[in-house]
């Protein structure tokens, strides 16, 4: 007799490539139109579904842990962070949680430096000057933005991505500094000519480019708060394709209005899918530029995340530890 297929329960659309496949080896319900499942229709999910295929804007917390049924052992989670999943619950309920790591990196940091160089070099004011045909002709002293040769970029987080965008930083010729939980190999702070700082306060302090590389987690939750960003010098951008939370929004809104810094690129925000008006009107001033959290959204990145999704699942159902594990002492 043919095993039976677990049910595979996906919260929303991904590439097609991926539901196929996913079709192919499970018995899947997939979201055909894309539209954020509410939280009874996740807790409905948890009930009835041997895997969930949740992504980060899903909120698995204990309301929907505790209702989920004895079939659940897996939360697969399309996507690197697992903030939105409470894990210490669903361990405690015996319920294994996955993630897709690695495969958004270089992604991610691509993102990072393209942030990093439409910021000082105001590539948004460009576009907009000659949309709204504002643009007479080359000037010496129109449209100066700030060069990042040279500069002093320190990295707050200095995992996968945060590497990524080392390495890219430094060919752009900036100094890498960064603050970490633990220092990293002594052959990679060689290969980058990268300083270590242990005290963050310090590093803010000197630093002419922030960014933002650290998770989501209690212990990040407003890292960058008003009396770190007050450390900063008023010369100084500061960059975050991470989580919204790490950086304190509010804070960051006021010291930027009072021109105690530069600018800001921002991929990510407190309370997604809403941006705060104030940093809305701050683009219109070029000293901010906002991306609708798209650091990861290349084609091959999603495949590439579906892909991780379906080795965890099989790896699982097979009875084997899945490779992309996690467990509440990681977090």
């Amino acid at each position: 007799m043919a095993k039976k297929k677990p049910l595979v329960v996906v919260t929303r659309k991904l590439p097609d490539a991926v539901e196929t496949r996913m079709r192919e080896l499970f018995d899947t319900r997939l979201n055909v139109d894309d539209r954020p499942m509410t939280q009874a229709e996740l807790v409905e999910a948890a009930k009835t579904a041997d895997v969930l295929v949740p992504t980060i804007t899903d909120k698995i917390d204990t309301a929907v842990l505790s209702q989920a049924g004895d079939k659940l052992r897996l939360i697969a989670n399309f996507g690197n962070g697992v903030d939105n999943i409470d894990v210490p619950t669903a361990n405690n309920r015996g319920i294994t949680v996955t993630n897709t790591p690695g495969v958004l990196t270089e992604d991610t940091a691509d993102m990072t430096m393209a942030l990093m160089l439409a910021v000082p070099r105001r590539l948004v004011d460009g576009i907009r000057a000659i949309e709204q045909n504002e643009w007479n002709g080359w000037s010496p002293t129109w449209m100066l933005g700030r060069r990042i040769s040279g500069k002093r970029l320190g990295i707050v987080g200095m995992g996968r991505i945060g590497t990524a965008v080392a390495r890219r930083a430094k060919a752009f010729g900036m100094s890498i500094h960064y603050h970490n939980r633990r220092r990293v190999a002594s052959g990679l702070e060689e290969e980058l000519e990268a300083t270590y700082w242990d005290s963050l306060d310090q590093m803010l302090a000197r630093m002419d480019v922030i960014s933002i590389h650290c998770p989501r987690t209690p212990a990040t939750y407003h890292l960058l708060s008003a009396r770190r960003l007050k450390l900063m010098r008023p010369e100084a951008y500061i960059v975050n394709t991470a989580r919204g939370e790490v950086l304190d929004e509010t804070a960051l809104v006021r010291m930027l209005e009072a021109g105690d810094l530069a600018g800001a690129g921002l991929d990510v925000f407190e309370q997604e899918p809403a941006v705060n008006p104030k940093l809305m009107a701050l683009t219109r001033t070029g000293q901010v530029v906002l991306l609708p959290h798209m650091g990861s959204a290349t084609i091959e990145g999603r495949v590439d995340m579906g892909e991780k999704v379906i080795i965890n699942i099989r790896t699982f159902m097979d009875g084997h530890r899945p490779p992309d594990r996690i467990l509440p002492s990681m977090l």
